[in-house]
């Protein structure tokens, strides 16, 4: 059953509002097997989602009740399930499990320990207890919270502490800035070959920046409530590399076009070619690991990755350009 504390707090873990006699249905079971067995041992608590677990208790899927009841008897739980399930960590406040509810619009959440061990889920009632409660509450930073911006930090009521915050992690773009100019001189021989690899710096930089920073927004939103796993962040980045090498041969292509008609020297248009398919697919890979490895230290990625996922995007995207320079040049 639900444990339901006296008086809730955004900050009170999700565990402590889960309900969990939910029905855990087997996923070698059939459409009939499971009905049965829920008929059998009817759950306490109303039913929203069927989540479908292992001999492990490790959740594999969950099936939406309209699959369950329209689909045959004989059909098996693996065919129909939702394999792609979003979880919340037992780890995991309640305002991070609002936040889910207002992102993903869905009606309940499973909530999975470090293993993917299925323990409990928590369903919408648990948002719109929160927000009936607001009436009650002192103030409106929890509601600011809610939405994930918390009221303190909008206001900046000392700037020290607003410097304090957000400085150290653009000493990592200042790093990023004087390692480029470093690269620059190095590749200097490169640049007095081909001056017009320098023309179109700005045009390789500002793809693969733009890049990284939406790469960040995705695996934020993506991250919110969560505790990333080592096994989740290098899914995630076999995905986000074949998405980056068709965002950066893309853009390669028609940036090296106009390159081409341009300037009409066919080793630096490859230049230019490579160094956008090749930054654009490792910016893709940066903006999507740095927020999960900050979390994975306990850091506040929302402030922390951009800046260090743009200062290694520019370092990178340099290198891999001038190195091509130097190969294609020589």
């Amino acid at each position: 059953m639900r444990a339901a504390p006296e008086k809730h707090s955004l900050d009170d873990l999700v565990i402590n509002h889960m309900r969990t006699d939910l029905p855990r249905l087997h996923v070698e079971q059939t459409v009939g097997e499971a009905l049965l067995s829920i008929r059998e041992k009817p759950p306490e608590s109303r039913i929203i989602y069927f989540y479908v677990v292992d001999d492990q208790n490790k959740l594999k899927g969950v099936v939406p009740t309209r699959r369950m009841l329209l689909n045959a008897p004989e059909k098996p739980l693996k065919e129909i399930m939702v394999a792609d399930v979003l979880t919340i960590s037992n780890t995991a406040t309640v305002l991070e499990a609002c936040e889910y509810f207002v992102l993903h619009r869905l009606l309940a959440f499973p909530i999975v320990d470090a293993d993917f061990r299925l323990i409990g889920v928590v369903d919408i009632e648990l948002y719109t207890e929160e927000l009936s409660d607001f009436d009650r509450r002192e103030g409106n930073d929890e509601l600011f919270q809610l939405i994930g911006v918390h009221l303190d930090a909008v206001k900046q009521t000392s700037p020290a502490v607003a410097f304090g915050n957000r400085f150290p992690w653009l000493l990592a773009n200042i790093a990023g800035g004087l390692m480029a100019a470093f690269l620059t001189g190095v590749f200097e021989a490169e640049l007095q070959k081909a001056v017009a690899l320098a023309l179109f710096i700005p045009v390789v930089l500002a793809l693969a920046e733009s890049v990284s920073i939406q790469s960040v927004s995705l695996a934020l939103r993506v991250l919110s409530g969560k505790q990333p796993t080592v096994a989740e962040i290098l899914k995630k980045l076999r995905q986000e590399v074949v998405t980056g090498l068709f965002l950066g041969v893309a853009s390669g292509i028609a940036v090296a076009a106009v390159a081409l008609i341009w300037l009409g020297q066919v080793r630096v248009t490859l230049c230019i070619l490579g160094g956008i398919a090749g930054s654009v697919t490792c910016a893709s890979v940066i903006g999507m690991t740095m927020p999960n490895l900050v979390r994975l230290f306990n850091r506040e990625p929302q402030v922390a990755a951009g800046p260090v996922a743009l200062a290694c995007t520019d370092m990178v995207t340099l290198l891999i350009y001038f190195t091509l320079a130097r190969i294609l040049l020589a």
